[in-house]
């Protein structure tokens, strides 16, 4: 049905690749791209059967994007590289008429800062070259998105209380490791929070709010309220929200090791020199951490993420509890991967599918919730992340 390029191979990557490889009816040819060729050689290899092709690019180059889009002619282009590089695959996608999907909203990479602006500015050109693209198609953002739009379809005349909650209750046997790339990962959990309430954004300090929330099959565990960059979208295009808010577990350890990495300078994102070079401290942190996309073979315990939602139906205040469990070692055995990078790689190849089938095609920047949710679920479902609603239940926020 359709050819696609997947550009990053990391974890993500990796899931991507190897739904997609499953899925060959829909993904007819598969292009897998990274500035070290070797990573997609060796996730071409554990898919086996010659079913993808690899190549290297260097997607902060957007003239070597486009020679490399112009020569495979992808249907689409699935962005899983870093979020610094959106902005640049969002333009060679322009310059070739190609369409667009990612898993996380641009931030520039010398300023911790999430914000949809500079790829909802994209909107005008995308509609006028006739193509789409998709934001957010990852778990959170992404199916977050689509469970709150399901909600607002078919189960509230108006939605008001939005509580997004993420639990990694796994255990990766490290002493200190992040899911995904650590750069981003340390960036985005020692922002202050922010949550929208009353028409407006109410920021915290880093982890000032937090509470136990209980997970199914998991239990209770310590909740933090944090930014994440669905509440921009949501809130736009949910405007009867009255307060979104976005919470995520920490354990304790973890939690000790981000605040001597911050102590110490090691989160930093501004040059230190170090014997005659510069250095930017949380990229050499990265380097010397555990590779997320090595955590799975050990990796026990499950994912609990999904929306609690208050609001109103026929008059009546309404509940609503909707939520997927991921077990990391069923991830594993399928992908190869731990259930984080799962969790988000099935996501973003559902979401090329349903741009391929003609669910999802509509020209200009989209974020997900603004597509029709039913047949992204259905599908998400039956490719491995099964979904659970409950009805009129205490949702402890």
């Amino acid at each position: 049905m359709g050819k696609v390029l997947i550009i990053g191979a990391g974890g993500v990557g990796t899931v991507v690749a190897h739904k997609m490889a499953a899925n060959p009816g829909i993904f007819t040819d598969i292009m897998l791209a990274s500035r070290t060729k070797s990573k997609c050689d060796a996730i071409a290899e554990a898919v086996g059967g010659n079913k993808i092709k690899t190549a290297k690019v260097d997607a902060n180059n957007v003239p070597e994007l486009v020679k490399l889009i112009e020569s495979f002619k992808p249907d689409i282009v699935v962005n899983v590289a870093l979020p610094y590089q959106d902005l640049t695959i969002m333009e060679a996608c322009l310059q070739t008429k190609t369409a667009y999907l990612d898993t996380a909203n641009y931030e520039p990479e010398n300023e911790a800062k999430f914000e949809y602006s500079w790829q909802w500015a994209y909107h005008e050109r995308f509609k006028e070259a006739g193509i789409t693209a998709i934001l957010g198609c990852g778990f959170d953002p992404g199916v977050t998105s689509i469970y709150t739009a399901y909600a607002a379809k078919h189960h509230f005349d108006e939605i008001q209380y939005l509580d997004i909650v993420d639990c990694n209750a796994g255990d990766h046997g490290k002493a200190f490791a992040t899911n995904f790339n650590p750069e981003i990962n340390i960036r985005e959990v020692t922002q202050k929070g922010k949550f929208w309430e009353d028409g407006q954004w109410k920021l915290t300090e880093p982890h000032e709010i937090h509470k136990p929330l209980n997970y199914p099959n998991i239990g209770p565990k310590e909740s933090y309220l944090i930014y994440h960059e669905e509440l921009e979208s949501l809130v736009k295009n949910f405007p009867t929200l009255k307060r979104a808010r976005f919470w995520m577990t920490f354990g304790q350890e973890y939690l000790t090791h981000l605040r001597v990495i911050q102590n110490i300078g090691m989160a930093s994102i501004e040059p230190v020199v170090y014997e005659g070079k510069e250095i930017v401290p949380i990229q050499f942190l990265k380097a010397v951490l555990p590779n997320p996309g090595e955590l799975g073979e050990n990796y026990t315990g499950e994912t609990s993420i999904g929306c609690r939602i208050r609001g109103m139906k026929d008059g009546k205040e309404k509940t609503y509890y909707i939520y997927n469990n991921c077990s990391h070692e069923v991830a594993y055995k399928e992908t190869g991967a731990q259930g984080v990078s799962y969790t988000t790689g099935v996501p973003a190849m559902v979401g090329a599918m349903m741009y391929l089938k003609g669910l999802w095609k509509e020209n200009g920047v989209f974020n997900v919730e603004e597509f029709n949710p039913d047949p992204f679920l259905k599908e998400v479902a039956e490719q491995g992340l099964p979904w659970i609603e409950l009805h009129d239940v205490d949702l402890e926020l």
